[in-house]
């Protein structure tokens, strides 16, 4: 079980793995808000009639939102931008000047 939750909730194992931190934290924020809005949703759903198809309808809409930016991540990941490959003639790119 410790397994799965870290696939999912753990961005240094997950998918989201590759990209850079600021980007990794700007989807679980996305991933976790969404999540959250979800079990709300069903919460307040569940005094309706059809609450059951409610909570099911937007679970299953969470996993394949999830699926679906883990599958991008992973597609992604092998793309590496310009600063990973340096000059030949060893100078720096021009945003590395201030050490970034």
């Amino acid at each position: 079980m410790k397994t799965v939750y870290r696939a999912v909730m753990d961005s240094s194992v997950n998918p989201l793995r590759a990209l850079p931190a600021a980007q990794r934290f700007q989807l679980m924020l996305f991933l976790s808000i969404m999540w959250t809005n979800i079990f709300c949703v069903s919460a307040g759903a569940w005094m309706w009639y059809g609450e059951l198809i409610v909570f099911h309808v937007l679970v299953l809409a969470g996993i394949v939102i999830t699926g679906l930016v883990f599958r991008q991540a992973s597609r992604t990941s092998a793309y590496r931008s310009y600063r990973h490959y340096p000059l030949k003639d060893g100078t720096a790119r021009y945003d590395d000047v201030w050490g970034g």
